[in-house]
C-alpha cells in the first residue's frame, strides 16, 4: 500500500490500475479510522480490484460552532489499518492540495437554489447550515479525482448518503454508491471518531441514544403502535431519562427524501441528533418486520 498526498499522484496510480483493466472502489473518509470506516472497505474490495482510501479532513463541511481543530488525525494509524484490509492506495491531500483557492463553484443542494424546504434544509442541515454545500463540494472534488467505479458510505450519516446518491443521479456521475449497514460497539452505540470525545461517565449516559430508537421500534414491532408523534414520545421519554443528554431532532421519515411522516410503515426511518456533553451523536434505526429487524 502506497500513501500520497497529491491530486496527480492518485490520478497516475488509478490510470495504471485501469490500464491492466481493474475496477476502481473508493472509500472517502476524513480519517481516525474506525471499524465503520473499515467495513466501507470490505464491501467494495468483492467488487473492486484496486481500492483507494481518502483521509482528508474537509473544512468546507465545518461551521463556526464545529470542532475541526480538535477533530482527530492519526494518519499513521490510519494508513495500518487501512493496510490490513487490503486498501492499495491512501489518498492524504492538504488542505491547499485540495482547495488552491477559495472554491468560486459548489455543489449546491436543493435548499441552497429554492425557498422549499429541500433535504439539505432539515435534520442536520438546519443545524449546521452550509455543511452539506461543503460535503457535497468535496465528495464531487473527490469523485472528479479519483474516478472510481464505486464508492462506499454508512448508513449511519443516512442525510449524506441520500444526498450523496442524489448528487451522483442528478449529475450523471457514472459511480455505483454502496450504501453500508451501521457498525456498533458491543454496547450498542453507533461508532464514530467523535465518542473519542466522550468520557466515561458520558459514553455510559450516550446509549440512551440507541436505546431511544430501538425502544420506538419495539413499541412498533411488539405493541402495534404507527402513530409517529406517539412513537416519538417514546424516543424522548427514554432520552429525558438520562442526564446531560440534549436532543436535537428526533424523528421518523419514509426512506427516500427523509421526509416526515404521519403513520409509520415498515421502511421508514427513526433518526435521532443529540449531544451529550460537547459531543454531538447521529444515529438512525429503520422500521422493520421481527425478522429483519436491524
Amino acid at each position: 500500500m502506497q500513501i500520497v498526498t497529491t491530486i496527480a499522484e492518485v490520478r497516475a496510480m488509478v490510470r495504471a490500475a485501469r490500464a491492466r483493466g481493474d475496477v476502481v472502489g473508493f472509500v472517502p473518509t476524513m480519517g481516525a479510522l474506525h471499524a465503520g470506516h473499515l467495513a466501507l472497505v470490505d464491501a467494495v474490495r468483492p467488487r473492486a480490484r484496486f481500492v483507494v482510501m481518502s483521509v482528508f479532513v474537509n473544512p468546507l463541511q465545518f461551521g463556526p460552532d464545529d470542532d475541526m481543530t480538535s477533530y482527530p488525525r492519526t494518519l499513521e494509524r490510519d494508513a495500518a489499518q487501512a493496510a490490513a484490509h487490503d486498501v492499495d492506495v491512501v489518498f492524504a491531500p492538504s488542505a491547499l492540495e485540495m482547495y488552491r483557492r477559495p472554491p468560486l463553484v459548489e455543489v449546491a443542494p436543493a435548499a441552497a437554489r429554492s425557498n422549499e424546504m429541500a433535504l439539505d434544509a432539515q435534520w442536520e442541515g438546519a443545524i449546521r447550515p452550509g455543511h452539506f454545500v461543503g460535503v457535497l463540494t468535496v465528495v464531487a472534488k473527490l469523485f472528479h479525482i479519483v474516478q472510481p467505479d464505486l464508492a462506499a458510505f454508512g448508513r449511519k450519516d443516512l442525510q449524506q448518503l441520500t444526498l450523496v446518491r442524489a448528487m451522483v443521479q442528478d449529475l450523471d456521475m457514472p459511480i455505483d454508491i454502496v450504501a453500508v449497514p451501521t457498525v456498533r460497539a458491543p454496547d450498542g452505540l453507533a461508532l464514530s471518531s467523535r465518542n473519542a470525545y466522550l468520557t466515561a461517565p458520558e459514553r455510559a449516559r450516550a446509549l440512551a441514544v440507541p436505546r431511544a430508537l430501538h425502544a420506538m421500534v419495539a413499541a412498533w414491532t411488539d405493541s402495534g403502535v404507527t402513530d409517529a408523534d406517539a412513537l416519538t414520545a417514546v424516543g424522548r421519554a427514554v432520552l429525558a431519562a438520562e442526564s446531560d443528554v440534549t436532543v436535537d431532532y428526533l424523528a421518523i421519515t419514509e426512506a427516500e427524501r427523509l421526509t416526515p411522516v404521519a403513520a409509520v410503515a415498515a421502511g421508514a426511518v427513526a433518526m435521532v441528533a443529540a449531544r451529550v456533553g460537547r459531543t454531538r451523536l447521529i444515529d438512525n434505526v429503520a422500521f422493520a418486520p421481527p425478522a429483519a429487524a436491524p
